[in-house]
């Protein structure tokens, strides 16, 4: 497999199958963390999704100013190496148990995945623009995108396990040890690198740094700042303090307003001959902001659906085996102080303290009354974040089947254009939901926990969205982009990404105010849809744009 491909790319295949395992680790796990009574910071679902909204936002901004640094001053290596260790500093400081911490934590994830993420991909690109490597430049990032979901489906396996061994604290710590042994495994393949890995400087044309940082970086500070404050901080005294759901999403909105007017006026400013394809862009990247926003509920709200809705009991040969390997834990059906949770499962707090009861665990409070365990008794049930794993496992499944199905409609001449594959993207992703929705009606609204392979389902049909779009959003960037404004689109997709990501944690903040979840799930279904009738209302349109442009 790596014969006819630069010998570069094993180092880079594993250095982000290893990035990939301490990022995908330390999300499987973190709103579980965040919301853990005993040893973690007692959170409700409303705060713990805020939180995690944010983070993976702010996750998928920074590459775009990491990406520009790296360009123009510091080069690719030293800006992964940099990247790498800071984000494995970040994991090793989230098990530290306090808020302050964490928070500095999540910062050093936060600016170091901007350094690390785009810049290993862009290397990885700087190989395939050899004339010898073109034509195998699509296999390429085929076997670098299977390597990061190699390292996103075992991970949480490890996670689990340490978990349950030793506790939150040594999970974390697995997810930076992860990190740097990519970073190690990146610095074992610098003698194949050779100039590859420096910097491009300021190419004429580029928009000069400073002139980025004073139309789109200050400017987003201060507006951040003043989206933050201006209606001061939640307490118990003044609950209505936020405009948007919660300060940390005032700040965020506020703060994107600038950045999106720059890029309103990057069309409105461009040459004639550009702004056709900047107009596409820049729909394509206000419509895929929902798709987002849906996926990435995989972390906070799916995540709970597996934890309070699933049945996760196992019995014979399966209980063995993942209680063999630290997979599974035991839990006791008998009364004992525990947190109060009402009937749909919020945590009961007063004066920001969990209100106790003598009860028996959370976990049997839906459990079918056929499967109900005789007092005493004890079942085993498989870790919740191992549910993190399905998408990366479907993703590993149906690359191959998705990439042969588009070859041989290319064989065929029949291929769908770029935009078209996004708009059925969405489309599917929008049907995924509708499992979901059934999964809320079997189980009675939550009054029964219901089987795992509705989340197995869910994750299936969406994963096969996500491979119609995902990988065509990126292609789309790199064909239509004008070239003295690449880097800045390209960070446009990443902005669009990030937007959504907070939107899934404001989503998933409010899936507490719906008694019937089933209408938690209607909301995604329908700002799916909206999306798939839009992006096919532009397809046309698109598809012209691309065509006059010589691209498919």
């Amino acid at each position: 497999m790596w014969k006819s491909h630069p010998k570069a790319l094993p180092y880079l295949f594993l250095s982000e199958m290893w990035e990939r395992f301490g990022y995908y680790l330390m999300i499987g796990i973190f709103t579980l963390y965040l919301k853990d009574v005993e040893a973690g910071f007692a959170m409700t679902e409303k705060e713990a999704s805020d939180l995690y909204g944010t983070f993976i936002a702010l996750v998928f901004l920074t590459p775009f100013i990491g990406g520009l640094i790296a360009d123009r001053y510091l080069g690719y290596k030293k800006s992964i190496v940099m990247g790498g260790i800071m984000m494995g500093a970040g994991y090793f400081m989230m098990g530290i148990h306090s808020l302050p911490m964490l928070y500095v934590a999540m910062t050093l994830v936060i600016v170091g995945n901007g350094f690390f993420k785009p810049n290993i991909s862009t290397l990885l690109g700087n190989f395939y623009n050899e004339d010898q490597y073109k034509e195998k430049k699509d296999e390429g990032y085929n076997i670098f995108y299977m390597g990061i979901n190699v390292g996103a489906f075992i991970c949480n396996f490890f996670g689990a396990a340490l978990q349950i061994l030793l506790g939150w604290q040594y999970a974390f710590m697995a997810a930076g040890l992860g990190m740097f042994i990519g970073v190690i495994v990146f610095l074992l393949g610098t003698k194949h690198y050779g100039d590859k890995t420096e910097k491009k400087g300021i190419q004429e044309g580029d928009m000069p740094f400073s002139k980025i940082v004073l139309y789109i970086l200050v400017p987003s500070v201060v507006f951040g700042v003043i989206g933050w404050l201006i209606k001061g901080v939640q307490s118990d005294m003044n609950l209505d303090s936020s405009i948007f759901g919660s300060d940390s999403t005032d700040a965020f909105i506020f703060a994107c307003l600038p950045v999106i007017y720059f890029y309103g006026s990057l069309y409105f400013k461009a040459k004639p001959e550009e702004k056709r394809p900047i107009g596409a862009l820049l729909s394509i990247f206000a419509v895929v902001i929902l798709f987002w926003a849906v996926f990435k509920l995989n972390g906070s709200a799916l995540t709970t659906w597996a934890d309070r809705y699933t049945d996760r009991e196992i019995t014979g040969t399966t209980q063995v085996v993942f209680s063999n390997l630290k997979l599974a834990k035991d839990i006791e059906y008998k009364k004992d102080s525990t947190e109060l949770y009402d009937a749909s499962f919020r945590l009961q707090k007063e004066n920001g303290a969990v209100k106790k009861v003598v009860d028996y665990p959370v976990y049997f409070r839906n459990v079918a009354k056929s499967k109900t365990p005789q007092e005493g008794s004890t079942v085993s049930i498989w870790a919740t974040n191992l549910s993190q794993s399905i998408n990366p496992g479907w993703v590993i499944i149906l690359t191959p089947l998705v990439v042969a199905f588009f070859t041989f409609l290319r064989s065929r001449k029949k291929e769908p254009s770029t935009p078209t594959k996004i708009a059925f993207g969405l489309l599917i992703s929008a049907l995924s939901v509708l499992v979901m929705i059934a999964a809320v009606h079997i189980g009675s609204n939550g009054m029964e926990k219901v089987s795992v392979w509705w989340l197995v389902a869910n994750y299936g049909i969406i994963t096969i969205g996500e491979l119609f779009l995902s990988p065509m959003g990126l292609s789309i960037v790199s064909k239509l982009s004008p070239k003295n404004i690449t880097a800045l689109m390209m960070g446009g997709w990443f902005l669009s990404t990030s937007i959504g990501n907070k939107l899934s944690g404001v989503l998933a903040s409010m899936w507490d105010q719906y008694d019937d979840k089933a209408n938690f799930f209607w909301v995604n279904f329908a700002l799916l849809m909206f999306a798939t009738l839009l992006m096919f209302a532009l397809v046309k349109n698109l598809n012209k744009v691309m065509k006059d442009h010589g691209i498919n």
